[in-house]
């Protein structure tokens, strides 16, 4: 089996400027010691730090890719916004949509970043690779057709899916995002169609705030391909297995992919400074264990891992290597230092049957058991 790692230094230079979380630095916002915002190349740089350092990263087939095409990019977005993407970057930067900022070559940076996607689908499609991760920096998934927003200068995976529809080598693609972030970008690209199934799990009301509701489904020709599980602040371990395995994967047997690209964030991870959710590296691990199985049986195990949020410096190399060292079926493991105290910091019973309530209800109105 081959596992395919796609990375590239050069997305780690991404930079957005002197930020503190996600405000610029001004009037009463201190300048925080690190610097910048949350979407910091650290958390990723460290991830691959720690497969080279667990001996994790030679058994991957570690490679770059090379940057999105200008044709792969208009499949998703309009010329207007690439344009100005572009006069911006060369400019020394800038930001044209929501908490988006970005410094000199950040159009560069985001074309690789979305390579990075592109190729691991291809390559994954093509059978040259069983799955495969790419870790893409900046992330992809709240971007919309028309403007940055939320950290994602452009949406990697939907210009990945767009490239294998033209290439003719898939017509059926499932997308599941487990970042605790509403994935609204990519919902907004395929609210329409039929041909890509759209699931998102996280945190209701988090971010975006007025996006992510149970009850949008898809609209036209989309309607019921696009499946959104909002889950309450301190959702576990528990939780969030419990919602995979009644709402996601009988949504994802029903549409029978030819593929299934994953959103990839640790942000649901208990450290995380931008969520209230309680995951753990394990979690991390039996996601991909479960949808692992799931591909296996549907789509000849085609599987690829985009990744997105997760912003705890110590934390999120730990869920990382947990889900890549899953995705390669390999012994080769970092264990988690902390993963006794946060199993201990785990919903009591009265919340897990709380939760099970939220999810039974969500289960009966899409006729699921």
């Amino acid at each position: 089996m081959t596992t395919g790692f796609f990375w590239d230094e050069r997305c780690f230079w991404h930079g957005g400027g002197n930020y503190a979380q996600y405000l610029p630095v001004g009037g009463l916002v201190q300048p925080m010691a690190a610097g910048g915002l949350p979407e910091s190349p650290e958390t990723k740089r460290r991830l691959k730090n720690m497969l080279d350092v667990t001996g994790l990263l030679s058994e991957l087939a570690a490679q770059s890719a090379p940057p999105a095409t200008m044709e792969d990019l208009r499949r998703v977005h309009p010329e207007a916004f690439l344009t100005e993407f572009k006069r911006l970057s060369d400019a020394g930067g800038g930001e044209i949509g929501i908490r988006t900022p970005f410094g000199p070559g950040g159009f560069e940076m985001a074309t690789l970043s979305a390579g990075l996607a592109c190729t691991a689908l291809d390559k994954v499609l093509a059978g040259e690779l069983d799955n495969a991760y790419a870790l893409s920096r900046p992330p992809g998934h709240h971007c919309l057709p028309d403007k940055p927003n939320g950290f994602c200068l452009l949406a990697n995976i939907a210009i990945a899916v767009e490239r294998a529809y033209a290439a003719k080598t898939a017509s059926r693609i499932a997308v599941l995002d487990w970042d605790v972030h509403h994935g609204n970008g990519t919902e907004a690209i395929f609210y329409d169609r039929a041909d890509v199934l759209t699931i998102s799990m996280h945190q209701e009301r988090n971010y975006p705030q007025d996006t992510g509701f149970f009850g949008d489904r898809g609209t036209g020709a989309g309607e019921g391909f696009n499946l959104n599980v909002p889950l309450p602040a301190g959702t576990g371990h528990k939780g969030y297995l419990e919602a995979f395995d009644r709402l996601v994967a009988p949504a994802l047997t029903a549409f029978e992919p030819d593929a299934i690209v994953v959103a990839c964030g640790f942000d649901a991870g208990l450290m995380d400074p931008l969520a209230r959710m309680m995951a753990t590296a394990e979690t991390f691990r039996a996601l991909t264990e479960r949808t692992m199985a799931l591909a296996d049986n549907l789509c000849g195990g085609k599987l690829v891992l985009v990744h997105e949020g997760g912003y705890s410096e110590f934390y999120v190399p730990f869920c990382g290597h947990a889900t890549i060292q899953q995705l390669a079926r390999s012994s080769t493991a970092a264990p988690d230092p902390v993963a006794e105290n946060f199993m201990a910091r785990q919903p009591d019973a009265r919340f897990d049957a709380f939760l099970s309530g939220i999810i039974g209800e969500m289960a009966e109105t899409l006729g699921y058991r």
